[in-house]
């Protein structure tokens, strides 16, 4: 017999979802690190420009974050909570020492397209189970992401 989490969905397509959720909170937790190495630690003639787009990535990166962790719990799930869970999690390596703009900029776009990846697969989930509300969240994060990445592209002059 199929038991139904709090919200009505059946808790082992729910338990799907939350699992890909955890990964990507996973990947969010190293993205965000990423990104405050990226603000901290890039040089060179267009640092006030990177540095103030770094601290909007970052900002943005840490709501995504919550909304993500909530999201898990809604669904009846645990959100990974430790930097060794993520560690073990998460697919997106950390960047250390990156100073160079464009390689920051690189490395975010690399970023990204994983996340963006993962989203996808997380809509397509959600949308076979009737998960709407998972749904309704990731989407705008799905089109927020592909103009990100044509911005970054466009910044880098690789169109």
């Amino acid at each position: 017999m199929k038991t139904k989490n709090l919200i009505g969905l059946d808790s082992g397509n729910a338990q799907q979802v939350v699992n890909l959720l955890n990964e990507l909170l996973a990947n969010y937790q190293i993205y965000y690190q990423n990104l405050r190495g990226f603000h901290w630690n890039v040089r060179g003639n267009r640092f006030f420009v990177l540095h103030a787009k770094f601290e909007e990535l970052y900002n943005d990166a840490i709501e995504k974050i919550d909304e993500i962790a909530e999201r898990i719990l809604t669904l009846g799930g645990v959100p990974l909570h430790s930097y060794a869970a993520y560690a073990q999690a998460a697919t997106l390596k950390a960047k250390e020492n990156v100073t160079d703009g464009d390689a920051c900029l690189r490395s975010v776009i690399e970023d990204v397209q994983v996340l963006l990846k993962q989203e996808r697969e997380i809509l397509k989930v959600a949308g076979e189970i009737g998960d709407e509300g998972t749904s309704d969240v990731f989407s705008p994060y799905v089109s927020g992401q592909e103009k990100l990445l044509w911005m970054l592209h466009a910044y880098l002059n690789e169109h």
